[in-house]
């Protein structure tokens, strides 16, 4: 046998265990951090029935790569004040998140605190969740506040819908605002709440919080949002 017969038959058989080796890269996951309120952590609902929780499964149905179960810093209540120190005292990835959400504001509105200060405080909350999201502005979404005073609760409380709804756009308009000049997507659930939101299907057992099918609501427009990140 020549060399550069020997030569030739080497480099083939080379070459072929070259192209035939098995790929064993890993697959990765995504990581997820839902800021927020009684929305987010769902008050009166069932822990899957969450936006965040029916987000990832939503999402991992077809996904290529998953998301991990979402951490979710949430308490009812919680004002954007109150948040921050709850997250102060979470435990949070220290290389920060894949996705990051925001919704927050509706209790700052119920205890009568003014726009202005809100639109202050959320300014730094956003930039809180935009730091989470490795300054990723395209990972954070916000979401406006619900109207509650369409709710069997403030009915029963006696609450001037048309106020509460005065209120709730104020505050929703300096959110947006805010985010138009961050550049960060934000999406109005508050139309839709104001139809559906107030209904038997709509309420929880408390006639104030969101039922599971509001929160189906909710993550469909998030779902929709995430399919067009590249991740």
């Amino acid at each position: 046998m020549s060399s550069v017969f020997s030569f030739s038959l080497a480099f083939f058989l080379f070459s072929a265990m070259t192209f035939s080796t098995p790929n064993h890269a890993q697959t990765t996951s995504l990581n997820y951090l839902a800021l927020g309120d009684s929305y987010t952590i769902g008050e009166g609902v069932d822990l899957g029935d969450r936006y965040p929780m029916q987000l990832v499964r939503e999402w991992n149905k077809n996904a290529k790569t998953p998301f991990t179960a979402p951490l979710i810093i949430a308490k009812t209540g919680w004002t954007v004040d109150e948040l921050e120190a709850g997250i102060q005292t979470t435990a949070t990835a220290a290389t920060g998140y894949d996705l990051v959400t925001l919704l927050i504001g509706v209790n700052n509105q119920y205890r009568g605190r003014s726009v202005e200060s809100y639109a202050v405080d959320f300014e730094k909350m956003l930039q809180r969740a935009i730091a989470f999201a490795r300054g990723n502005k395209s990972r954070v979404i916000v979401l406006s506040i619900p109207d509650w005073g369409v709710t069997p609760f403030a009915t029963q409380k006696g609450v001037d819908p048309i106020q509460v709804a005065k209120g709730i756009d104020a505050y929703n308009q300096a959110k947006k605002e805010i985010c138009e000049k961050q550049g960060i997507q934000f999406i109005d659930i508050t139309d839709d709440y104001r139809i559906n939101g107030g209904s038997t299907e709509g309420v929880v057992e408390d006639q104030l919080h969101p039922s599971k099918l509001i929160y189906e609501q909710w993550t469909g427009k998030l779902l929709s949002e995430l399919k067009k990140m590249n991740f």
